[in-house]
C-alpha cells in the first residue's frame, strides 16, 4: 500500500522534521517499517526550509513553504508522486485546512482519503475563516475514514457523519525506548535537582488553558505543611508562574522532549492538568500515558478521556478544584499507586490500528476508482 500523508510542518509547539516528533512523524515511520511504501507533504505556515526529506524508515517527505509559488503547483507535485508510484490512501491531518486540501486532491486522484483528528480541529481559530468549517465538514462526511484521537472526540463528531463510515479512535501513543523506568536518583542528578527532597512536578504547557493554575495553588497550600516538598515545572508558558512564585518551585525552562521522560522519572508524583474546555474534553492527556509508561505515580485531572485511558484505579482530582488536587497529591505521597504500563500503548501498536483503517479505506478507493 502506498500512503501519502498530508500535513503541516510545525505542530505541537515542535517540527515535524527537525524534531522528529509526534504523531504525524511515528504513525508514518511505523508504517513504512510495516513495509509500506510512505510518501509525506508538509505545509509550512511559518517560512521553513523547503525540499526532499528522507526519513530512517525511507518515508520520503517534501517539505514547502504554505504560502510560495511552489505550493500553487501542488497538485502537480501530487500527480508526479502518483506518477512515479500510485497513491492508494491519501491520509491528512493536522487542521481543517489539510483535511480540506486532503478531500480535494483524494478526488482528483480518484483515491480513499481518512481524516486523523488528533484534536479537535473544529475549535481551531481556523475555523473561524469564512467557508473553514464549512469545507471541514463536507471534507469528513465524504472521507473513506476518519481517526480520532479520543472517544470523547468519536462521541462527538459520530452524529454528523454518514452512518456507515469508519471511525476509529487511534489514541497517541510513547516511544517506548524513552519512556520507560530508569532511577530516580540518576534522574535527578543529570537534572540537578534535590536528591532528599519530594519532587512534584509536570512538564507540559504551563497556561491558564490546560489549568495549570489548579497545581500552584495545591502546591502552596502543601508547601506550608511539608518543608521538604519541591515543585519541579518544564514548558512553554504564560505568566501564570508570576503569580505563584516560590522558593521551592524549580524551573526547568523549555526541555528538549528527549529529556522529558528523565524529568518524569526524578518526580514522586507527575502531575497532569487539564480544564473541562473545548480543548480539555477533547484531547489526548499524552503526559498522563508518559507518566505511566515511566512507571511513576500519577495525579490528573479528571476530563475527557483521562479515566478511560488511565484505569479506575487512577487518582483525579475535578479541574479547578485544588483542594481536590492538594488532596490526591497527598494521598499519592503518602501511599503511592501507578498504574499498569501495559495502559500505555506503543507508537507500533498505534500504527497497527491505522494500517487497518487504511486498508478498510483503501478498498473503498478501489471501488470510487472503477466506478
Amino acid at each position: 500500500m502506498h500512503v501519502l500523508m498530508l500535513c503541516k510542518r510545525q505542530y505541537t509547539g515542535r517540527d515535524l522534521l527537525d524534531d522528529q516528533y509526534g504523531r504525524l512523524w511515528e504513525i508514518p515511520e511505523a508504517l513504512a517499517r510495516r513495509g509500506h511504501a510512505v510518501s509525506g507533504l508538509t505545509l509550512n505556515y511559518r517560512r521553513r526550509d523547503t525540499g526532499l526529506h528522507r526519513s530512517p524508515a525511507d518515508v520520503h517527505w517534501q517539505s514547502i513553504n504554505a504560502v510560495s509559488m511552489r505550493a500553487l503547483y501542488l497538485g502537480r507535485m501530487i500527480d508526479q508522486i502518483h506518477a512515479h508510484r500510485p497513491i492508494d490512501v491519501l491520509l491528512s491531518s493536522s487542521d481543517a485546512l489539510c483535511a480540506t486540501l486532503g478531500d480535494r486532491l483524494s478526488r482528483r486522484l480518484h483515491v480513499a482519503h481518512v481524516v486523523d483528528l488528533y484534536d479537535n480541529y473544529a475549535a481551531f481559530g481556523l475555523t473561524k475563516l469564512p467557508g473553514v468549517r464549512a469545507a471541514f465538514d463536507h471534507a469528513c462526511r465524504h472521507a473513506a475514514g476518519i481517526s480520532v484521537v479520543t472517544t470523547s472526540l468519536a462521541t462527538a463528531l459520530r452524529p454528523s457523519l454518514p452512518g456507515g463510515t469508519p471511525l476509529e479512535v487511534i489514541g497517541n501513543g510513547v516511544r517506548t525506548d524513552l519512556f520507560h523506568p530508569m532511577e530516580q536518583a540518576a534522574c535527578r542528578a543529570q537534572l540537578g535537582l534535590p536528591t532528599n527532597a519530594r519532587l512534584i512536578g509536570c512538564a507540559g504547557a504551563l497556561d491558564q488553558s490546560r489549568g495549570i493554575e489548579d497545581l500552584f495553588k495545591a502546591f502552596h497550600l502543601l508547601a506550608h505543611s511539608d518543608p521538604d516538598l519541591h515543585l519541579v515545572i518544564a514548558g512553554p508558558r504564560d505568566n501564570t508562574l508570576e503569580h505563584y512564585a516560590h522558593p521551592r518551585i524549580i524551573d526547568l525552562g523549555t526541555l528538549d522532549w528527549r529529556d522529558v521522560p528523565v524529568l518524569i522519572n526524578a518526580l514522586d508524583v507527575s502531575i497532569v492538568c487539564n480544564r473541562d474546555s473545548a480543548f480539555g474534553r477533547f484531547c489526548y492527556p499524552l503526559k498522563l500515558v508518559e507518566s505511566i509508561a515511566c512507571g511513576v505515580p500519577v495525579v490528573a485531572a479528571a476530563v475527557g478521556d483521562t479515566r478511560r485511558i488511565g484505569g479506575e484505579t487512577l487518582a483525579t482530582y475535578s479541574p479547578g478544584s485544588c483542594e481536590e488536587l492538594k488532596a490526591a497529591i497527598e494521598q499519592q505521597l503518602s501511599i503511592p499507586s501507578r498504574a499498569p504500563r501495559s495502559l500505555a500503548c506503543s507508537w507500533e501498536q498505534r500504527a497497527t490500528q491505522m494500517e487497518r483503517l487504511l486498508l478498510q479505506a483503501q478498498g473503498c478507493g478501489d471501488q470510487l476508482a472503477a466506478g
